[in-house]
Parts: C-alpha cells; structure tokens; sequence
C-alpha cells in the first residue's frame, strides 16, 4: 500500500476528468444537495483565493457503482483497464464545479436549480469584502458559466476595456486555479471506505449494504446489487413484506457462501461469487416469506418479531433444495420461530446467533430436533400486564399468535384485512384496543394498554362503529348485523363470549381469561 500522495490538479483539467469518466463519484456518497449560494460562495472562495479543502480521491482499477450523469451530462465510460480516481471527500464541491462549468440544471426534489444563474458581479473589487459571485444579477455582471467557457473577444461589445481587463483577470484566476488532492494508490476498497468514513464530515455513515453495493457493481455483466435490491422491494410489497432490510439478504447471502454473517465475512464475500449466488438468494428469501405467509399465516412483514427470523428460514430452503418442509421437518422449524420470538433472541448479537441457527436449520433438514441454549419467556401474569408496543418483539410474536387465527370483523364476520401501512404504530387503523383506552381510563381501570387488550378490526371500524363504547354496547350493536358473534370471537382468541365478562364490561376478568388462552397457545407451540 503507497502512502498517500498529495497533488493539485486544474479547473480545466477536473472538469474534462470528469467528463470522461476518469474522475468519477461512487455511489454510496450522498446526492448532489448543494443550493446555488453555496455553488456561488465556493467560487468567490477560488476566485479570491481563499482555501477550500482538498479532495481525496482513490486511485484503482476496481469498478463501483458510481454516478453516472450530473445536471443531465452524462459521462464517458473509461477503458477497462484504465485507472479511475473515486472521490472519496470534495463531491459536493467537485459536483459544484462541474455543474456550473456545464451550466445545467439540476432537479433536486420538485425543484429544478439553474447552475447558469450565478453572476460575478463586475461593479465590485475582488478585494471586497462582500461576494462577488453570487446568485443576483447586476447592472454590470456576467454568467460564470459564460467567463469560464467563452473567449475574452466575446464580451467586447458589452463591457468597455477597463471592465474587460478585469473579465481577464477573473477568467485566467479561474482557469489556472489548482485545487489540492490527495491521492490513494494500492489501497483495498474496505481501507478506501474506512478512509471516507473517517474524513465524512457530514456524520453520514455507510452501511454495509452500501459497501458490498459499491465492491460488486460490474459494467460488464450489468450487475448493480441497488438496482436488483429496489426491484426485490417492489415484489415484496406486492406481498406486503417490503419492510425487509438489505442487511437481511447479506446475511442470507454469506450464509450459503462463507457458512457465516458477521459483518467481515461480508465484507470479504467474493463478488464474482456474489453474482452468481443472487438469484439463488432471492430465491430463497422469496419461499422463507411464503411459508411465512401461508404456513405460519403471517400475512405481512410489519408483526414480525425480527425480521432476522427470515434468515435461517431462507437458509433451510437453500439447503433443502426449495422444497417445503414435510410435517416432521414442519414441526420443528415452526418451533424454532416461536422459540426465537419469544426469547428476545435478536435483541443483540445478531449475526452470530443467525450463525448459530442456521446450523439448526440443517438438522431440521436431516429430520432430527435441534438443541437450544435458549429458552422461550412465557409467563401468563406477565403477558397479561405487557405495555402493547409495536416496537417490542415480543408484543409482535403474540401479534402474529392473533394473525394465525385469521380474524373475522366484529361487524359482519367479514376477514379482516392486515396492510403494513394500518400495522407501523400503536395507534394504527388495524389495533384496536377490546376495551377502549379511554373508556377504562374513566374508570380508572389500570392495564388499559396491556397486549391482551389488543385484537385486529378493519381499518377505520373503531373509528366509526366503536369509539369509546365499551364492548357490552358495541358487541351488542354488531350482532345484528354478524349473525355468528360466537364464531367471530373465537379467531380473537375469545373461546365464549359469555365466558370473558363481556357483557358485565369486567375488564379483570377479561385480562385473565385472555391472558390464559394466550398462554396455553403459546405453551403449544414451544412444547
């Protein structure tokens, strides 16, 4: 590895880099955001000579994913076998530049900026204190864009010959202007990465899947992990499990190549291997989601305890050839889901512990019961007190205890329908508290917000049918318009509605009687 080496290059000599390709901006940086005073004060900056930092730039002959246009230029593509320079710190200020020297417009959100409007104001002295470049046009004053490409014979007509000596000046300052670099020669993309981490001024910092976006991007092939990654997504939410993070399908990805997950096993996955091995993981994840959804009746992603749980699901369909488990094999893992979910076990140390599992997975491959060194919380006074929170695993793990039983509407014994959107937070449309958080606030009634007070309504019932009515008048209400109540309150986990002092609104008796059956099904489904 060479120690890093300081140069300077010219305004001339960057903005034909760049067009190249020679000079170009990896992907994970964060989005040309500079507005046009700050393009106007940089330039003040170089044209008065003040200083503006240097850039660093990596030198290699490794190709990222990296930006491909700006302002609707696009760049050249270099030769293969060519060095390219990535900006590892200076792309705003490098994009500045460039935008300004091409004079294009760059859209940034609804809005569209125009790098042509930015004027060096000729009235003023260079020795002012005050800019002379900036966004507003004066009597006297030119277009940078038009100093820095035009030829000093084209202002003739408009300006007299003091103003033109001046024009002179400003265009030769600005030309033979060198910016400082650094350059990085011999240096592997992780030391690169952990360069631009540490020289971020932003407070940005890259996540994995960024790194192993940029390490296997391939011209050749087409190959961009981003791109696949956001049309995975679109496929996903079709099946409304587009919560599932990129670190998810790392994990998958160096299980099946390495056997492990922690983030150095993944960051050195081999990306020719990685490309071959994507489909293959898609895959994989693709069936994980669907046992999920139709074995395990979780229709979305959003209850989840852990998204990880997808991991070693997707592992066993890697190694089990896609095939679904046979009712031993299906015995088990389900067993595995409702063990981890109610463990807290991916609370923390997560890539090891997916490790762990994933060696579970092959012997419920094999037809054979894993040994676990963790064991399921399950405590009823404990669950009958528990703060309903969407954030906390364990709240997710009896969400998905209430999806399994497919729950009918109050209203007409209609299924009810569970979207991510209705499910993010507690006061979601699909929550809705049996007895209404008011009503027992009025009368003082404590664990009003315990889990076991949660049941699933179609989105906007209790808006409009319950409000704060407790259950002996909404209930009552209903049963004109649902011919089976009985049948309706089983798939809430309510075995007899006579039964849960519904219809006396005895909100005690209702907590345990709940909390039991929540209990015993929990019980069944670890033992």
């Amino acid at each position: 590895m060479s120690l890093p080496k300081p140069n300077r290059i010219s305004f001339t000599e960057l903005i034909v880099n760049i067009r190249n390709g020679y000079i170009r901006i990896p992907r994970f940086q964060r989005d040309f955001v500079w507005k046009l005073e700050d393009t106007a004060n940089l330039l003040d900056s170089i044209l008065k000579r003040y200083p503006i930092g240097t850039f660093i730039l990596w030198i290699t002959r490794e190709r990222m994913a990296s930006v491909k246009s700006l302002g609707g230029k696009i760049f050249d593509e270099p030769h293969k076998n060519d060095n390219v320079q990535y900006v590892l710190d200076g792309q705003q200020r490098i994009a500045s530049l460039f935008v300004v020297y091409e004079g294009s417009k760059h859209k940034r959100g609804k809005k569209e900026l125009d790098y042509n409007k930015i004027y060096i104001d000729l009235e003023k002295d260079i020795d002012d204190e005050d800019p002379i470049i900036s966004i507003r046009k004066s009597k006297q004053c030119i277009r940078v864009h038009d100093l820095l490409n035009n030829d000093i014979l084209d202002f003739s007509k408009r300006f007299n010959k003091d103003l033109l000596k001046k024009i002179q000046n400003y265009k030769k300052k600005l030309d033979l202007y060198e910016f400082s670099t650094i350059e990085l020669r011999d240096f592997s993309l992780d030391s690169a990465v952990e360069i631009f981490t540490r020289i971020n001024t932003t407070g940005t910092v890259l996540t994995l899947f960024q790194i192993i976006v940029a390490k296997t991007y391939d011209e050749t092939t087409g190959f961009d992990m981003q791109r696949n990654y956001e049309k995975f997504q679109k496929e996903l939410k079709k099946v409304n499990y587009e919560t599932i993070r990129p670190r998810t399908i790392l994990n998958v990805l160096s299980l099946i190549l390495k056997g492990e997950c922690t983030r150095k096993a993944i960051l050195e996955l081999d990306k020719d291997e990685v490309r071959k091995k994507w489909i293959d993981t898609i895959d994989s994840i693709k069936y994980a989601i669907e046992y999920f959804r139709s074995f395990l009746k979780i229709p979305v992603s959003e209850i989840l305890p852990y998204d990880s749980l997808i991991v070693p699901f997707a592992y066993f369909y890697y190694n089990n050839k896609y095939k679904d488990p046979n009712l031993v094999q299906q015995e088990y893992i389900n067993q595995y889901f409702w063990k981890a979910s109610l463990s807290y076990r991916f609370i923390s140390g997560t890539s090891t512990k997916l490790q762990q599992d994933a060696k579970r997975m092959l012997t419920i491959k094999k037809g054979s019961p894993p040994k676990y060194d963790f064991k399921p919380q399950i405590v009823q006074n404990a669950i009958k007190i528990m703060n309903f929170s969407t954030a906390n695993s364990y709240c997710k793990a009896i969400l998905c205890l209430y999806a399994q039983q497919e729950p009918l509407s109050f209203k007409n014994a209609s299924k009810v329908i569970l979207g991510n959107a209705w499910l993010k937070r507690s006061n979601s449309r699909n929550y809705h508290h049996f007895f209404p958080k008011n009503y027992l606030k009025l009368k003082k009634i404590q664990h009003g917000n315990s889990i076991v007070n949660i049941t699933y309504v179609s989105q906007g019932l209790n808006l409009k049918d319950i409000k704060d009515d407790p259950p002996s008048i909404y209930l009552l209400k209903f049963k004109k318009t649902n011919p089976d109540m009985i049948k309706t309150m089983r798939t809430h986990l309510i075995d007899n509605i006579n039964d849960y002092g519904i219809w006396k609104d005895d909100y005690d008796k209702f907590l345990e009687k709940r909390a039991k059956r929540i209990y015993d099904e929990l019980i069944k489904r670890t033992s």
